[in-house]
C-alpha cells in the first residue's frame, strides 16, 4: 500500500503531479521542474519531506552504540549540533546515509532516507545487543518541512523565529505557537531550514509558510526539482549514488571519515584500508558535451573500453547543460578535464570530467561572520 504524508491533500489541492516514490505518494512537480528549481536558487521554496524517517536514540549506552554503527566520531558531537554520517554494513557498504543530531545528554535523533527506514531499524536493533539503549522510531508521528533558498532565513525571521543558528545546528523553537525542532540543514546546496513538527500541526504550518512567503516569491517544490538541486550540489541519492556494495571512500566521502577514531565500528578495517591503500572505483562528475542526458544505469566508456556506469543524471537548469555522476575505474587517467563517453541509445556521446560540485554551494552559515 502506498503511504501518504499528512500534507498529501494539500499537494493535490495545489494541482501537483503525484508519483510513487519510496513507497509514498509524493508531488513530483506543481508547475515545472525548471521553474521550481530556479525559485529555490533565487528566492525560497517549500518542500514536504515528511517521508523521511526520524529515529530517536537514548539510554546510558547511546553514545557507545552510535560509535559502533557509524564511522564518524559521535563523541565530538556537542549539544544542538548535527553531523552527516553513514551506516555501513560489515563489509563497509552503505545501508544508508544519515544525519545525527544531539538533542541532549544521551539523547540523539537520526534522520533516515524514506526508502531505508525498515532496513536501518533492523540493523540498529541487531547491533544494539549488549547496549543499554532505546531505539524509538517516531517517523509516523512527525512531518518534516524544508524551507530552502537565499530568502529562507529572511522569511522565517518574518514569521517570528530567532534564526540565529549556524549550519548543521538544531534547536527547539515555536512557530505559529506550535513546538518545533528547527535545523539549519537541507538537500539543495542553498541556505535553508528543516522544520520537524507533530503531524497534527503540519497543514497549518504549510499554509502559514506559503502565506508569509508570498512577498519573498515562495513556491511549493516537488521531488523533480529536489533531484536537480541536489545533483547540481553533487549530493548523493541513496539507491542511485549509494548502496550496500559501495563504501564511503568509493563514494568520495573520505572527508567525513575520521582517521583516528579509536572505537571499532562496522566495516572499519575495510574503510580504513581503502583510505590508506585506495580502492577500485571512484565517483566522478560529468558534463555532457551535447544535448543528450546521461541517465541512471547508462554505461561509461574510456579509451574504447567500458569503465563505469552512470548513477544520476539530469538537465542542470542553473548551468544550461546536462550533468551526471558516475562510478568508474579508479585510474589516474580518468581525472578532471578528461573526456569519456556515455552509451545512449546504442551510440557513444562525449562528456568531460569536472570537479564536484557542479555549482558553488551556499549552505555554509557561520553566525558572527
Amino acid at each position: 500500500m502506498t503511504k501518504e504524508t499528512f500534507l498529501h491533500d494539500k499537494h493535490v489541492q495545489l494541482g501537483a503531479k503525484m508519483v510513487d516514490f519510496a513507497g509514498w505518494h509524493m508531488p513530483v512537480q506543481y508547475t515545472s521542474i525548471i521553474e521550481e528549481h530556479n525559485t529555490v536558487r533565487n528566492a525560497v521554496g517549500l518542500f514536504d519531506v515528511s517521508h523521511m524517517g526520524e529515529v530517536f536514540v537514548s539510554g546510558k549506552d547511546s553514545l557507545d552504540f552510535l560509535q559502533k554503527i557509524v564511522p564518524q566520531d559521535i563523541s565530538k558531537l556537542v549539544y544542538e549540533k548535527a553531523v552527516y554520517c553513514q551506516l555501513p554494513n560489515l563489509k563497509g557498504g552503505l545501508i544508508d546515509d544519515l544525519i545525527i543530531y544531539k538533542l541532549g545528554i544521551n539523547y540523539y535523533m537520526i534522520i533516515c532516507n524514506a526508502s531505508r527506514i525498515d532496513e536501518d531499524l533492523n540493523w540498529m536493533v541487531r547491533n544494539s545487543k549488549g547496549f543499554d539503549v532505546k531505539i524509538d522510531n517516531q517517523s509516523h508521528n512527525y512531518s518534516l518541512l524544508a524551507v530552502q533558498g537565499p530568502k529562507a532565513d529572511e522569511l522565517l525571521r518574518k514569521m517570528g523565529l530567532d534564526t540565529m543558528q549556524e549550519s548543521f545546528t538544531i534547536k527547539p523553537a515555536k512557530l505559529c505557537n506550535h513546538k518545533i525542532l528547527i535545523s539549519r540543514t537541507g538537500y539543495t546546496g542553498e541556505d535553508g531550514y528543516e522544520i520537524l513538527v507533530e503531524n497534527r500541526y503540519s497543514e497549518e504550518l504549510w499554509d502559514k509558510i506559503l502565506e508569509y512567503g508570498k512577498e519573498f516569491g515562495i513556491k511549493p517544490i516537488g521531488l523533480g526539482a529536489r533531484d536537480t538541486l541536489r545533483l547540481e550540489a553533487a549530493l548523493h541519492l541513496y539507491g542511485n549514488d549509494l548502496d550496500e556494495n559501495t563504501t564511503p571512500v568509493e563514494a568520495g566521502l573520505s572527508w567525513s571519515i575520521p582517521k583516528n577514531k579509536q572505537e571499532n565500528y562496522n566495516g572499519k578495517d575495510i574503510i580504513l584500508g581503502q583510505l590508506q591503500n585506495g580502492c577500485d572505483k571512484k565517483l566522478i562528475a560529468l558534463k555532457m558535451l551535447d544535448k543528450n542526458i546521461a541517465r541512471h544505469g547508462y554505461d561509461v566508456y574510456f579509451n574504447g573500453e567500458k569503465s563505469g556506469i552512470i548513477t544520476s543524471g539530469c538537465i542542470s537548469p542553473s548551468l544550461g547543460c546536462n550533468i551526471a555522476l558516475a562510478y568508474v575505474k579508479n585510474i589516474k587517467e580518468i581525472c578532471n578535464g578528461a573526456t569519456v563517453q556515455v552509451m545512449i541509445r546504442e551510440k557513444l556521446h562525449d562528456a568531460v570530467v569536472v570537479k564536484k560540485p557542479f555549482i558553488e554551494k551556499r549552505n555554509k552559515v557561520k553566525i558572527g561572520e
